[in-house]
Protein backbone atom coordinates (compact mmCIF):
# COMPACT_ATOMS: atom_id res chain seq x y z
CA UNK A 1 0.00 0.00 0.00
CA UNK A 2 2.77 2.47 0.87
CA UNK A 3 4.15 2.32 -2.68
CA UNK A 4 0.88 3.73 -4.07
CA UNK A 5 0.65 6.76 -1.79
CA UNK A 6 0.59 10.02 -3.75
CA UNK A 7 0.77 12.69 -1.06
CA UNK A 8 4.04 13.91 0.43
CA UNK A 9 2.75 13.85 4.00
CA UNK A 10 1.30 10.36 3.55
CA UNK A 11 4.64 9.02 2.30
CA UNK A 12 6.50 10.78 5.11
CA UNK A 13 4.30 8.98 7.64
CA UNK A 14 3.81 5.55 6.06
CA UNK A 15 6.35 4.67 3.37
CA UNK A 16 8.27 1.46 3.89
CA UNK A 17 6.54 0.28 7.05
CA UNK A 18 3.58 -1.99 7.79
CA UNK A 19 2.58 -2.38 11.46
CA UNK A 20 1.20 -5.85 10.72
CA UNK A 21 4.71 -7.02 9.85
CA UNK A 22 5.86 -5.89 13.29
CA UNK A 23 3.38 -7.42 15.73
CA UNK A 24 0.99 -4.52 15.12
CA UNK A 25 3.37 -1.86 16.46
CA UNK A 26 2.18 1.44 14.98
CA UNK A 27 5.58 3.03 15.62
CA UNK A 28 8.56 1.29 13.95
CA UNK A 29 10.80 -0.64 16.37
CA UNK A 30 14.10 0.84 17.51
CA UNK A 31 16.91 -1.64 16.86
CA UNK A 32 19.58 -0.93 19.46
CA UNK A 33 22.18 -3.47 18.45
CA UNK A 34 25.75 -3.26 17.24
CA UNK A 35 25.85 -6.66 15.51
CA UNK A 36 23.52 -9.26 13.99
CA UNK A 37 23.48 -13.05 14.27
CA UNK A 38 23.64 -15.28 11.18
CA UNK A 39 21.45 -18.34 10.73
CA UNK A 40 24.53 -20.21 9.48
CA UNK A 41 28.20 -19.68 8.66
CA UNK A 42 27.29 -19.90 4.99
CA UNK A 43 24.64 -17.19 5.34
CA UNK A 44 27.16 -14.90 7.04
CA UNK A 45 29.69 -15.46 4.27
CA UNK A 46 27.07 -14.71 1.64
CA UNK A 47 26.15 -11.43 3.35
CA UNK A 48 29.79 -10.37 3.57
CA UNK A 49 30.18 -11.19 -0.11
CA UNK A 50 27.10 -9.14 -0.99
CA UNK A 51 25.30 -12.20 -2.33
CA UNK A 52 22.50 -12.10 0.25
CA UNK A 53 20.46 -9.26 1.73
CA UNK A 54 20.76 -8.74 5.45
CA UNK A 55 22.39 -6.82 8.25
CA UNK A 56 25.89 -7.64 9.46
CA UNK A 57 27.01 -4.79 11.69
CA UNK A 58 25.42 -1.44 12.51
CA UNK A 59 28.40 0.48 11.15
CA UNK A 60 27.19 -0.68 7.74
CA UNK A 61 23.42 -0.99 8.12
CA UNK A 62 20.67 -1.29 10.72
CA UNK A 63 16.91 -1.93 10.31
CA UNK A 64 15.93 1.41 11.90
CA UNK A 65 18.35 3.32 9.67
CA UNK A 66 17.24 1.29 6.67
CA UNK A 67 13.64 2.47 7.08
CA UNK A 68 14.76 6.09 7.39
CA UNK A 69 16.98 5.78 4.32
CA UNK A 70 14.20 4.31 2.20
CA UNK A 71 11.69 6.87 3.39
CA UNK A 72 13.85 9.94 2.72
CA UNK A 73 14.88 8.53 -0.66
CA UNK A 74 11.19 8.17 -1.51
CA UNK A 75 10.48 11.76 -0.48
CA UNK A 76 13.39 13.03 -2.61
CA UNK A 77 12.47 10.91 -5.64
CA UNK A 78 15.75 8.96 -5.40
CA UNK A 79 16.51 5.24 -5.68
CA UNK A 80 18.34 4.89 -2.37
CA UNK A 81 19.52 6.74 0.72
CA UNK A 82 22.22 6.56 3.36
CA UNK A 83 22.01 7.85 6.93
CA UNK A 84 25.13 9.35 8.51
CA UNK A 85 26.15 10.89 11.81
CA UNK A 86 26.01 14.54 10.68
CA UNK A 87 25.51 16.76 7.67
CA UNK A 88 29.28 17.09 7.37
CA UNK A 89 29.50 13.31 7.59
CA UNK A 90 27.16 13.08 4.59
CA UNK A 91 29.16 15.67 2.63
CA UNK A 92 32.60 14.26 3.41
CA UNK A 93 31.65 10.61 2.87
CA UNK A 94 30.07 11.52 -0.48
CA UNK A 95 32.93 13.64 -1.79
CA UNK A 96 35.70 11.32 -0.53
CA UNK A 97 33.96 8.56 -2.50
CA UNK A 98 33.31 10.24 -5.83
CA UNK A 99 36.55 12.25 -6.08
CA UNK A 100 40.15 11.19 -6.68
CA UNK A 101 43.45 13.10 -6.68
CA UNK A 102 43.71 15.13 -9.87
CA UNK A 103 39.94 15.61 -10.20
CA UNK A 104 38.35 19.05 -10.25
CA UNK A 105 35.35 19.94 -8.10
CA UNK A 106 33.44 23.04 -9.19
CA UNK A 107 31.53 24.68 -6.33
CA UNK A 108 29.36 27.74 -6.02
CA UNK A 109 30.81 30.94 -4.58
CA UNK A 110 28.78 30.62 -1.36
CA UNK A 111 29.05 27.56 0.87
CA UNK A 112 28.39 26.72 4.50
CA UNK A 113 31.55 27.52 6.46
CA UNK A 114 32.42 23.93 7.45
CA UNK A 115 31.85 22.72 3.88
CA UNK A 116 34.19 25.45 2.66
CA UNK A 117 36.77 24.45 5.28
CA UNK A 118 36.56 20.75 4.36
CA UNK A 119 37.23 21.54 0.73
CA UNK A 120 40.13 23.79 1.67
CA UNK A 121 41.64 21.65 4.45
CA UNK A 122 40.69 18.21 3.18
CA UNK A 123 40.04 17.81 -0.52
CA UNK A 124 42.54 20.41 -1.75
CA UNK A 125 45.35 18.87 0.33
CA UNK A 126 44.43 15.48 -1.12
CA UNK A 127 45.02 16.77 -4.65
CA UNK A 128 41.50 17.74 -5.70
CA UNK A 129 41.28 21.09 -7.46
CA UNK A 130 38.54 23.27 -5.99
CA UNK A 131 37.17 25.89 -8.39
CA UNK A 132 34.68 28.47 -7.16
CA UNK A 133 32.22 29.64 -9.82
CA UNK A 134 29.24 31.97 -9.61
CA UNK A 135 26.60 29.34 -10.38
CA UNK A 136 23.72 31.81 -10.20
CA UNK A 137 24.48 32.24 -13.91
CA UNK A 138 24.70 28.79 -15.56
CA UNK A 139 26.78 30.27 -18.38
CA UNK A 140 29.62 30.62 -15.90
CA UNK A 141 29.66 26.86 -15.46
CA UNK A 142 29.82 26.32 -19.22
CA UNK A 143 32.90 28.53 -19.32
CA UNK A 144 34.58 26.85 -16.34
CA UNK A 145 33.91 23.13 -16.80
CA UNK A 146 36.78 20.99 -18.10
CA UNK A 147 37.60 17.37 -18.85
CA UNK A 148 38.93 17.09 -15.29
CA UNK A 149 35.66 18.26 -13.72
CA UNK A 150 34.33 15.26 -11.84
CA UNK A 151 31.50 16.95 -9.93
CA UNK A 152 29.62 20.21 -9.40
CA UNK A 153 28.51 21.02 -5.84
CA UNK A 154 26.20 23.74 -4.54
CA UNK A 155 23.56 24.73 -2.01
CA UNK A 156 20.24 26.26 -2.99
CA UNK A 157 19.19 28.40 -1.21
CA UNK A 158 22.78 29.01 -0.14
CA UNK A 159 23.81 29.39 3.47
CA UNK A 160 23.77 32.21 4.57
CA UNK A 161 22.96 34.72 1.81
CA UNK A 162 20.03 32.87 0.17
CA UNK A 163 21.48 32.74 -3.37
CA UNK A 164 19.65 30.30 -5.65
CA UNK A 165 21.11 28.02 -8.33
CA UNK A 166 19.05 26.79 -11.28
CA UNK A 167 19.32 23.05 -10.63
CA UNK A 168 17.92 21.96 -13.99
CA UNK A 169 20.16 24.24 -16.06
CA UNK A 170 23.35 23.53 -14.09
CA UNK A 171 22.69 19.77 -14.12
CA UNK A 172 22.29 19.74 -17.90
CA UNK A 173 25.61 21.56 -18.39
CA UNK A 174 27.43 19.35 -15.89
CA UNK A 175 26.11 16.14 -17.41
CA UNK A 176 27.11 17.23 -20.91
CA UNK A 177 30.64 17.48 -19.52
CA UNK A 178 30.42 14.07 -17.82
CA UNK A 179 30.28 15.52 -14.29
CA UNK A 180 28.07 14.56 -11.36
CA UNK A 181 25.85 17.11 -9.61
CA UNK A 182 25.66 17.16 -5.80
CA UNK A 183 23.14 19.49 -4.13
CA UNK A 184 22.84 20.42 -0.47
CA UNK A 185 19.07 20.57 0.02
CA UNK A 186 19.10 21.31 3.77
CA UNK A 187 17.40 24.71 3.54
CA UNK A 188 14.60 23.64 1.21
CA UNK A 189 13.96 20.01 2.25
CA UNK A 190 12.25 17.65 -0.24
CA UNK A 191 8.95 19.27 0.69
CA UNK A 192 9.95 22.44 -1.18
CA UNK A 193 12.56 21.30 -3.73
CA UNK A 194 13.50 17.88 -5.10
CA UNK A 195 16.85 18.26 -6.90
CA UNK A 196 16.91 14.65 -8.17
CA UNK A 197 13.73 15.34 -10.16
CA UNK A 198 15.43 18.43 -11.63
CA UNK A 199 18.49 16.50 -12.79
CA UNK A 200 20.86 16.30 -9.82
CA UNK A 201 22.65 13.02 -9.09
CA UNK A 202 23.14 13.18 -5.32
CA UNK A 203 21.44 15.21 -2.59
CA UNK A 204 22.88 15.77 0.88
CA UNK A 205 21.13 16.98 4.04
CA UNK A 206 21.97 18.07 7.50
CA UNK A 207 19.10 16.12 9.06
CA UNK A 208 19.88 18.03 12.24
CA UNK A 209 17.80 20.83 10.78
CA UNK A 210 14.28 20.60 9.31
CA UNK A 211 14.13 16.81 8.88
CA UNK A 212 14.63 16.25 12.60
CA UNK A 213 12.98 19.55 13.34
CA UNK A 214 13.32 19.72 17.12
CA UNK A 215 16.97 20.61 17.78
CA UNK A 216 17.57 17.38 19.72
CA UNK A 217 19.90 15.45 17.39
CA UNK A 218 22.82 15.73 14.97
CA UNK A 219 22.55 13.68 11.75
CA UNK A 220 23.03 13.66 7.99
CA UNK A 221 21.63 11.97 4.90
CA UNK A 222 22.59 11.48 1.27
CA UNK A 223 20.29 10.13 -1.46
CA UNK A 224 20.87 9.21 -5.08
CA UNK A 225 21.21 6.23 -7.39
CA UNK A 226 21.43 2.76 -5.85
CA UNK A 227 24.93 2.08 -7.17
CA UNK A 228 26.30 5.44 -6.03
CA UNK A 229 24.77 5.16 -2.57
CA UNK A 230 26.12 1.62 -2.11
CA UNK A 231 29.58 2.89 -2.98
CA UNK A 232 29.32 5.78 -0.52
CA UNK A 233 28.09 3.37 2.17
CA UNK A 234 30.97 0.90 1.73
CA UNK A 235 33.76 3.39 1.02
CA UNK A 236 32.97 6.90 2.22
CA UNK A 237 31.08 5.89 5.36
CA UNK A 238 32.32 2.40 6.34
CA UNK A 239 36.00 2.78 5.51
CA UNK A 240 36.90 6.46 5.25
CA UNK A 241 34.85 8.42 7.79
CA UNK A 242 33.00 5.97 10.04
CA UNK A 243 30.29 8.64 10.17
CA UNK A 244 27.55 6.26 11.27
CA UNK A 245 24.16 7.47 12.50
CA UNK A 246 22.95 6.06 15.81
CA UNK A 247 19.66 4.10 15.58
CA UNK A 248 18.11 6.32 18.25
CA UNK A 249 18.72 9.39 16.08
CA UNK A 250 17.16 7.61 13.10
CA UNK A 251 14.06 6.99 15.22
CA UNK A 252 13.89 10.70 16.12
CA UNK A 253 14.18 11.74 12.46
CA UNK A 254 11.46 9.26 11.45
CA UNK A 255 9.28 10.94 14.07
CA UNK A 256 10.23 14.37 12.73
CA UNK A 257 9.31 13.39 9.17
CA UNK A 258 5.74 12.73 10.27
CA UNK A 259 5.22 16.46 10.87
CA UNK A 260 7.61 17.81 8.22
CA UNK A 261 4.86 19.00 5.87
CA UNK A 262 2.94 20.71 8.67
CA UNK A 263 6.07 22.33 10.09
CA UNK A 264 7.34 23.54 6.72
CA UNK A 265 3.98 25.11 5.92
CA UNK A 266 4.19 27.06 9.19
CA UNK A 267 7.89 27.93 8.78
CA UNK A 268 7.22 29.25 5.28
CA UNK A 269 4.10 31.23 6.19
CA UNK A 270 5.75 32.85 9.21
CA UNK A 271 8.96 33.57 7.31
CA UNK A 272 6.99 35.30 4.56
CA UNK A 273 5.26 37.51 7.12
CA UNK A 274 8.57 38.19 8.86
CA UNK A 275 10.37 39.06 5.61
CA UNK A 276 7.65 41.56 4.69
CA UNK A 277 7.78 43.05 8.20
CA UNK A 278 11.57 43.40 8.04
CA UNK A 279 11.48 44.90 4.54
CA UNK A 280 9.12 47.62 5.77
CA UNK A 281 11.16 48.47 8.87
CA UNK A 282 13.23 51.68 8.72
CA UNK A 283 16.23 50.12 10.48
CA UNK A 284 16.65 47.37 7.89
CA UNK A 285 18.73 47.93 4.79
CA UNK A 286 18.26 44.81 2.66
CA UNK A 287 16.24 41.61 3.12
CA UNK A 288 17.15 38.44 1.22
CA UNK A 289 14.21 36.06 1.00
CA UNK A 290 13.06 34.08 -2.07
CA UNK A 291 9.41 34.93 -1.45
CA UNK A 292 9.89 38.69 -1.78
CA UNK A 293 9.32 40.24 -5.19
CA UNK A 294 12.36 42.40 -4.48
CA UNK A 295 14.54 39.27 -4.29
CA UNK A 296 16.85 39.20 -7.31
CA UNK A 297 16.00 35.56 -8.15
CA UNK A 298 12.31 35.69 -7.33
CA UNK A 299 11.27 34.16 -10.67
CA UNK A 300 13.61 31.19 -10.25
CA UNK A 301 12.30 30.69 -6.73
CA UNK A 302 8.73 30.44 -8.01
CA UNK A 303 9.80 27.84 -10.58
CA UNK A 304 12.06 25.71 -8.39
CA UNK A 305 10.57 25.93 -4.90
CA UNK A 306 7.05 25.00 -3.83
CA UNK A 307 7.35 27.70 -1.14
CA UNK A 308 10.20 30.09 -0.27
CA UNK A 309 11.31 28.39 2.94
CA UNK A 310 11.90 29.38 6.56
CA UNK A 311 15.28 31.12 6.27
CA UNK A 312 15.87 34.88 5.93
CA UNK A 313 19.06 36.92 5.64
CA UNK A 314 19.10 40.66 6.19
CA UNK A 315 21.38 43.61 6.80
CA UNK A 316 20.82 46.52 9.15
CA UNK A 317 21.54 50.05 8.00
CA UNK A 318 23.96 50.42 10.91
CA UNK A 319 26.16 47.55 9.71
CA UNK A 320 27.85 44.83 11.75
CA UNK A 321 27.79 46.57 15.13
CA UNK A 322 24.11 47.42 14.78
CA UNK A 323 23.42 43.76 13.99
CA UNK A 324 25.34 42.54 17.04
CA UNK A 325 23.65 45.08 19.29
CA UNK A 326 20.26 43.99 17.97
CA UNK A 327 21.01 40.31 18.59
CA UNK A 328 22.17 41.04 22.14
CA UNK A 329 18.85 42.73 22.94
CA UNK A 330 16.68 39.85 21.76
CA UNK A 331 14.65 38.10 24.46
CA UNK A 332 12.65 35.26 22.89
CA UNK A 333 14.66 34.69 19.72
CA UNK A 334 17.70 32.55 20.47
CA UNK A 335 21.27 33.41 19.51
CA UNK A 336 22.30 30.05 18.09
CA UNK A 337 23.88 28.71 14.92
CA UNK A 338 21.52 25.91 13.93
CA UNK A 339 18.28 26.25 11.97
CA UNK A 340 15.03 24.49 11.23
CA UNK A 341 14.03 24.18 14.90
CA UNK A 342 10.69 25.02 16.47
CA UNK A 343 12.46 28.00 18.08
CA UNK A 344 13.36 31.09 16.04
CA UNK A 345 17.15 31.37 15.93
CA UNK A 346 19.47 34.17 14.84
CA UNK A 347 23.20 34.33 14.19
CA UNK A 348 25.96 36.45 12.65
CA UNK A 349 27.63 34.39 9.88
CA UNK A 350 30.85 36.42 9.61
CA UNK A 351 31.78 35.75 13.24
CA UNK A 352 30.04 32.40 13.66
CA UNK A 353 29.12 29.82 10.99
CA UNK A 354 31.31 31.36 8.28
CA UNK A 355 34.26 32.46 10.39
CA UNK A 356 36.35 29.81 8.58
CA UNK A 357 36.49 32.29 5.68
CA UNK A 358 39.02 35.11 5.87
CA UNK A 359 37.49 38.62 5.64
CA UNK A 360 38.71 38.81 2.05
CA UNK A 361 37.17 35.43 1.21
CA UNK A 362 33.83 36.42 2.74
CA UNK A 363 33.77 39.56 0.64
CA UNK A 364 34.64 37.59 -2.51
CA UNK A 365 32.02 34.93 -1.77
CA UNK A 366 29.09 37.24 -1.05
CA UNK A 367 29.02 37.09 2.76
CA UNK A 368 29.05 40.65 4.07
CA UNK A 369 30.22 41.48 7.59
CA UNK A 370 26.81 42.95 8.41
CA UNK A 371 24.72 40.00 7.25
CA UNK A 372 22.37 38.46 9.84
CA UNK A 373 20.76 35.03 9.39
CA UNK A 374 17.32 34.32 10.83
CA UNK A 375 15.73 30.88 11.06
CA UNK A 376 12.02 31.55 11.57
CA UNK A 377 10.49 29.09 14.00
CA UNK A 378 7.00 27.97 14.90
CA UNK A 379 6.10 30.66 17.43
CA UNK A 380 3.28 33.12 16.82
CA UNK A 381 4.53 35.63 14.22
CA UNK A 382 3.33 38.56 16.38
CA UNK A 383 5.75 37.51 19.11
CA UNK A 384 8.61 37.24 16.62
CA UNK A 385 7.85 40.77 15.38
CA UNK A 386 7.60 42.14 18.92
CA UNK A 387 10.99 40.72 19.89
CA UNK A 388 12.64 42.06 16.74
CA UNK A 389 11.01 45.46 17.21
CA UNK A 390 12.23 45.95 20.76
CA UNK A 391 15.74 44.84 19.74
CA UNK A 392 16.22 46.94 16.60
CA UNK A 393 18.26 50.18 16.83
CA UNK A 394 16.57 52.65 19.16
CA UNK A 395 17.30 55.80 17.21
CA UNK A 396 15.75 54.51 13.98
CA UNK A 397 12.58 52.95 15.31
CA UNK A 398 9.32 54.05 13.80
CA UNK A 399 6.13 52.17 13.32
CA UNK A 400 6.70 49.68 10.53
CA UNK A 401 4.46 50.18 7.54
Amino acid sequence: MTNTLKGFASRAIHHGYDPLDNEGALTPPLHLTSTFAFESAEAGAEMFAGERQGHVYSRISNPTLDLLERRVAKLEGAEAGLALSSGMGAITATLWTILSPGDELIVDETLYGCTFAFMRHGLAKWGVKITHVDLTDPANLSAAVSEKTRAVYFETPANPNMRLVDIRAVSAIAHDAGALVVVDNTYATPYLTRPIELGADLVVHSATKYLGGHGDLVAGLVVGGQEQISEIRLIGMKDMTGAVMAPFNAMLILRGLKTLALRMDRHCASAMETALWLEAHPAIGTVYYPGLKSFAQYELATQQMANPGGMIAFELKGGMQAGKDMMNRLEMIGRAVSLGDAETLIQHPASMTHSTYTPQERQAHGISDGLVRLSVGLEDPADIFADLEQALPRDMKQTAA
